[in-house]
């Protein structure tokens, strides 16, 4: 009687295995290429919109009643405005509203978009997003800058 030998490889499907494994390599390197042309060629509108914005605030005493200027960011949507002044309270926001009713009603301001300096002593209304604030009691982090006067 003849014994049949085990097989100990099977060919056909280590060539699958090696197809398939070729096949996800080649799949994650067209999903990151992908990335990196969307990340890449893709607009940049939030970065656009803020840079154009900070070009047109360095213009200082020239802008406009009525101008808005700032970020388009939908994350901006707490508003507020008075006149704007110099000066935070105990280390928080470096402007603040005055607002009618007194200093309690004050908005104390900062802004990681905009150099509010060139919109001191003037009306202007702002948009913002709103942080906790120890000391003070309304502390907004501004996006956007409307000049009422």
């Amino acid at each position: 009687m003849e014994q049949a030998s085990p097989v100990i490889h099977n060919l056909e499907e280590k060539k699958s295995m090696k197809k398939t494994f070729i096949f996800l390599i080649v799949l994650v390197l067209l999903g990151v290429g992908t990335g990196y042309a969307v990340a890449y060629f893709a607009p940049h509108s939030s970065s656009s919109s803020s840079q154009t914005s900070s070009q047109n605030a360095s213009e200082g005493s020239q802008v406009k009643k009525g101008e808005i200027i700032g970020s388009q960011d939908k994350t901006y949507t707490d508003t507020a405005q008075g006149l704007l002044k110099k000066g935070g309270i105990d280390g928080e926001g470096a402007y603040h509203l005055q607002r009618p009713g007194g200093d309690s009603q004050n908005v104390y301001l900062t802004s990681s978009v905009l150099d509010l300096s060139k919109f001191e002593d003037r009306q202007i209304k702002v948009w913002g997003q709103t942080y906790q604030g120890d000391k003070a009691g309304w502390l907004m982090d501004v996006g956007r800058v409307q000049v009422l006067n």
